[in-house]
């Protein structure tokens, strides 16, 4: 028989892609997600006609919809993928970070042993790389001590080691994969790297004048989050539980993220300065593109995360570097300049409408 999943978080860049994954692997795929008055079911609205793809209405801060979704679907497969992701907003909202977190993930948890499923379904925890924080060791593996650095990170931290003591206490097959940054053309656009990606479309097309960055020297792990899905649920097929490190093994700057993702852009830039100072300028024009803003510095920030993909290659057989830097860079560019394209073609459409209108061409 086919097997069953539940996807926490399936609106989001990962959720849409797992689903994409497990349904092609023949799984019923069921999501969970949040009520609310805007739709952000973009990323998964070419999936919603599939018979074997499910959403309920569920939230990880309400114990009670956890409870009745799990009781409902009784799954052999549950992936937490919902959270406060974004580490800037965690500074804003800590208490909201804590609940989603840390305590949603003990309420998945607890929720599975309730439901008299511990021995029958398999959950991953989706961990992440901010656990490392003020980094005692480079590169980072599953050994590597955690110093979380951000209230997102001391709250993913709880989730982390619930889920261990669930796997300890209760016999329970439930893991962490510690995923190192990963990107995709549906990374929402208040992410760094697709704030880049968008802004470098944007501003070869004439559609913006400048782009801010913070820090430009902070170093990250990039992989591609179509490639780590995969991951994810290799994780769930292992014969024992295990906590793996999701990464490519490959470090690279902000800076080196933005001078790739405007040439591929069109637009070569040479950088000028240091620090708060550093500016990135057209090579061709000479105009500032790029400049550095202290409202997007963190109150501590991560500056050197750098993953070791060793465990996951050896014991799972996982190819970290199916997708390059490089590659996964262009496919965020590619789509941006596409999406902006039509953005500008929709203006040009509706403009010359309103002028038809007024002067009466149509009615």
């Amino acid at each position: 028989m086919a097997k069953t999943a539940l996807i926490t978080g399936v609106t989001g860049q990962d959720g849409s892609y797992l689903s994409e994954f497990l349904l092609e692997k023949g799984y019923q795929v069921h999501g969970t997600i949040r009520r609310s008055s805007v739709d952000f079911r973009e990323r998964i609205a070419h999936l919603e006609d599939n018979p074997a793809f499910h959403l309920h209405y569920a939230d990880l801060s309400d114990s009670l919809s956890i409870m009745q979704v799990i009781a409902k679907v009784r799954p052999d497969e549950i992936y937490n993928l919902a959270a406060q992701s974004h580490v800037q907003v965690s500074f804003d909202c800590p208490e909201y970070t804590a609940q989603v977190d840390a305590t949603g993930v003990l309420r998945i948890l607890e929720a599975v042993r309730q439901c008299g499923l511990a021995d029958k379904c398999r959950i991953y925890q989706a961990s992440t790389s901010e656990l490392y924080g003020k980094v005692e060791q480079v590169p980072q593996n599953e050994e590597t001590p955690f110093h979380p650095y951000s209230p997102y990170a001391v709250a993913k931290l709880y989730g982390f080691w619930i889920v261990r003591e669930y796997r300890e206490a209760y016999n329970m097959f439930c893991c962490s994969g510690i995923l190192f940054n990963h990107e995709s053309e549906r990374r929402g656009e208040t992410f760094v790297t697709r704030k880049i990606t968008l802004a470098a479309a944007r501003i070869a097309q004439g559609k913006q004048d400048k782009l801010y960055l913070g820090n430009l020297s902070s170093m990250r792990d990039w992989g591609y989050a179509r490639d780590y899905v995969e991951c994810m649920w290799l994780i769930l097929q292992n014969e024992k539980p295990e906590d793996f490190v999701i990464a490519t093994g490959e470090q690279h700057s902000v800076r080196d993220f933005a001078t790739l993702a405007f040439r591929y852009a069109g637009i070569e830039l040479r950088w000028e300065g240091e620090g708060a100072d550093e500016k990135g300028i057209d090579v061709k024009t000479g105009k500032v593109l790029v400049e550095v803003s202290p409202d997007f510095y963190r109150p501590t920030d991560v500056v050197n995360l750098w993953g070791d993909p060793s465990k996951a290659r050896r014991e799972l057989g996982w190819n970290p570097q199916k997708t390059s830097f490089e590659q996964l860079v262009r496919l965020m560019v590619d789509s941006d300049m596409e999406k902006v394209a039509i953005e500008r073609a929709d203006e040009h459409i509706k403009r010359n409408l309103v002028e038809y209108l007024e002067k009466g061409i149509v009615k």
